[in-house]
Formats: C-alpha cells, sequence, structure tokens
C-alpha cells in the first residue's frame, strides 16, 4: 500500500484525481470503477475541471458503480444513479450507455447481480477502482461480516450505516438493502485508491492498515492486493504510524 498524506481533503482529491488522469491519458478505453459518498465528490469536481481545460478525455471509458439501494428509482435524488450523473457523468464526455449502475428495481435481483459480473468481466475488468472507507470499515456495501460475499451481492445495511446516510433523505425511509460489488469484484481491479478525510474515519483507516485483516474490517483485505494507494487528509490519518 501506499499512503499519500496531504493537510486537507482538498489536497488529497486533487492527488487522487491526478492518478485517475494518469490511467485515463495512458490508456484512453480505461474500465474506471467508481463510488458515491462525500468521500469522492471532491475528485469528481477536479475531474470535471481537467475535462473543460481540455487536459483530459472520457470519451473512451467505460464505467461501472460500486453499488445502488434496492427499491428506488434511478431518477431518484438518493439514488446513486443519479448521484453520478449529477456530480460527475453529465459534466464530462463519458458515453452515458457505459456507464453501469446495479439496477435495484430489477425483478429478480440476484440475476442482476450475476448479470453485473459478468457486464465487469466482459468490459476487460476493471483498471482503476476509486473507494471510500465507512466509519465501521465497509468498502461499497461490504458491511463488517464473518464472511467474505466474494462477487456482486445483495447486502442488508448496519443500523450504522442507515444512520451515517439516513440525513440524505427526507422525502421517504431510507432503503435497507443494496445491491454491491463483492470484495473480491473489487480487488480483480488491476488499480484501486482508497480516499478518506475526517476524524470519524481516522479509527477505521488505522485498523484497516495495522489491524488483523479480516471480513469484521473489509477494507484490511485490501493489504492483500498489489497496487492500492490510499489518500488521507491530517484527520483522517492521525491515527497512520
Amino acid at each position: 500500500m501506499k499512503i499519500i498524506r496531504s493537510a486537507t481533503h482538498f489536497g488529497s482529491s486533487k492527488k487522487a484525481s491526478l492518478e485517475i488522469c494518469r490511467q485515463v491519458l495512458i490508456k484512453k478505453d480505461s474500465v474506471l470503477g467508481f463510488a458515491t459518498g462525500s468521500s469522492p465528490m471532491e475528485i469528481y469536481k477536479y475531474l470535471i475541471q481537467y475535462y473543460k481545460e481540455g487536459l483530459v478525455t472520457f470519451k473512451q471509458v467505460t464505467a461501472f458503480n460500486l453499488d445502488e439501494y434496492v427499491g428506488i428509482e434511478k431518477t431518484h435524488p438518493n439514488s446513486y444513479a443519479y448521484f453520478m450523473k449529477d456530480n460527475l457523468f453529465s459534466h464530462i464526455d463519458i458515453d452515458i450507455n457505459k456507464c453501469n449502475i446495479e439496477n435495484g428495481l430489477a425483478d429478480d435481483l440476484e440475476q442482476e447481480c450475476e448479470n453485473y459480473e459478468k457486464a465487469i468481466d466482459s468490459a476487460g475488468g476493471i483498471d482503476l477502482q476509486i473507494l471510500g472507507i465507512g466509519t465501521n470499515g465497509h468498502i461499497g456495501f461490504n458491511e463488517p461480516s464473518d464472511k467474505i460475499s466474494a462477487k456482486t451481492h445483495i447486502v442488508k445495511l448496519t443500523q450504522s450505516t442507515i444512520d451515517s446516510n439516513s440525513k440524505y433523505f427526507s422525502d421517504m425511509q431510507m432503503p435497507t438493502k443494496a445491491i454491491t460489488m463483492g470484495i473480491a469484484s473489487i480487488m480483480k481491479a488491476k488499480k484501486i485508491i482508497l480516499i478518506a478525510s475526517g476524524k470519524e474515519k481516522a479509527q477505521a483507516i488505522h485498523e484497516s492498515l495495522y489491524g488483523e485483516i479480516t471480513p469484521k474490517m473489509p477494507a484490511s483485505i485490501l493489504r492483500l492486493h498489489p497496487d492500492v494507494s490510499v489518500y488521507v487528509d491530517d484527520e483522517a490519518g492521525k491515527f497512520i504510524i
């Protein structure tokens, strides 16, 4: 693992965004794995800026989203499909037909999970996967557990995750289930970027980097990957040795 520290989240996000741009400049048809939530939002702002400045194009990029809520329309402002469109896809020249996001309203959710895995494999696998981290160490919606869920699967969200995200749901009750890429799906990515900010993420970062490698701290499993860059600000990285 490479640990890249910055004084602020803006600094971390800029460095991470430059790494993503390098990936796309080296391989124009890169397959990128995108994450949602507050952690990567500044990264996306920088990517939009670089695109508008003519420094990078995403025309040939294929995108796969980490996760999506079950039982929510893609057009709903709290869906992750809407999040990605609103915060990135509608502001760059990516082909929307190459932007893949799990369908949380599929008639057969198990089949949707299988189809999503096949789509990733058919695209040649993910070249670079962006991750945030939950306060409980979850990546995607892979919550702490006694076992690893390898492939894309349906997950019941923990109360801590519901508590963290329910503030975004003002017009409806927050969903209690989601579809997420599994740990093995994530680990198959050729390169991984993890970004974290704020003191509330510091303990999870510390346990992931130095604690036992266990599905009870899902992000710790990233230590088994050959190419991971962890971007933290001073607050999130305050327990890093």
